[in-house]
């Protein structure tokens, strides 16, 4: 059986969705980098609900999916998405504390975790509030900093499947979390997680929090980026090649590597999400010829043709 025409699988799903669905959503303001072209359908989901619907309509049409979160990992074409972008709305940002374990749901962003899990007086978490980034995302991506990441405090984590149609909870060890990885699929969405904690000095988490803000001000830049491009590679750093390479500062178009932290790209206020990605392709064959290492994206990039690079980067 073959695939519909794009139109009309576009069509199969918005009538499965409804009102649900809203044409077209420019997905550039859904992102960090706040450019890229828009999505086919968007779906901003309420409650699991919404997201069934989805499941539908992913059935009856066979269009792709994109679960966005917090877009701080995500670098959307210029040329959109031909697919059902999902939101998680409000009905997933609740968080509960209850003695050692927390559970929020997908939508919260990992620096109000941060800063309410140090405000009850708990340790393990402090770090995430240098991640712009929602709980979902973090446990699809096992997110990471200061010498931590997801992992160390998962429990288990609320997991809809979109082509399943249904829920389900899964154990931390079940993901097979890694660096900046998962097992999770592109149709699995994150709707809530669950974390087990220490008992700390309020005073003391709070001040760590506070240090991890600071450290972060004074070592990676702001403005319209995505925090660390690429993964490091196993014994050095993503954002010492790319230095060595000479390209702080190389510029394509509206996009620029950081003069002040060579793993970011940062993009001109109205740029192209297709410069950002060019110049990444020049930074990984230049990294490729001065130090024989592949660099790999940790941005996770839709909509972009597979590029051929002539050293294979």
């Amino acid at each position: 059986m073959t695939a519909p025409p794009a139109a009309a699988a576009v069509a199969a799903a918005a009538a499965v969705l409804g009102e649900r669905a809203r044409r077209d959503r420019p997905l550039g303001p859904l992102t960090t980098y706040r450019v890229g072209g828009p999505a086919a359908l968007a779906v901003d989901a309420r409650h699991e609900g919404d997201l069934e619907a989805v499941a539908r309509a992913v059935a009856a049409s066979g269009l792709p999916v994109l679960v966005v979160g917090r877009g701080s990992n995500l670098l959307v074409a210029d040329a959109g998405f031909s697919g059902i972008a999902v939101t998680l709305g409000e009905g997933f940002a609740t968080l509960d504390v209850e003695g050692l374990t927390v559970r929020a749901g997908g939508a919260v962003t990992l620096p109000v975790l941060a800063r309410r899990t140090a405000a009850a007086g708990l340790t393990g978490l402090e770090w995430a509030v240098g991640v712009p980034g929602s709980v979902g995302g973090g446990v699809r991506m096992n997110a990471g900093g200061h010498g931590s990441d997801i992992s160390r405090t998962l429990v288990s984590a609320r997991v809809f499947d979109l082509g399943a149609g249904r829920p389900g909870e899964r154990p931390a060890a079940g993901l097979e979390l890694g660096y900046r990885r998962s097992a999770l699929g592109p149709t699995d969405v994150v709707v809530a997680a669950t974390f087990s904690l220490e008992a700390g000095e309020r005073a003391a988490a709070e001040a760590e929090v506070a240090e991890v803000v600071r450290w972060r001000r004074e070592h990676q830049p702001g403005g319209p980026n995505a925090g660390s491009v690429f993964t490091n590679p196993p014994g050095d750093a993503a954002g010492r090649l790319i230095e060595a390479a000479g390209l702080k500062g190389f510029r394509v178009g509206s996009a620029a590597v950081s003069t002040k932290h060579a793993n970011f790209i940062q993009v001109d206020a109205g740029g192209r999400a297709d410069d950002v990605r060019t110049l990444m392709v020049v930074v990984q064959e230049r990294v490729f010829e001065q130090a024989g290492v592949r660099l790999h994206p940790e941005v996770h990039l839709v909509g972009f043709p597979q590029p051929q690079p002539s050293t294979g980067a």
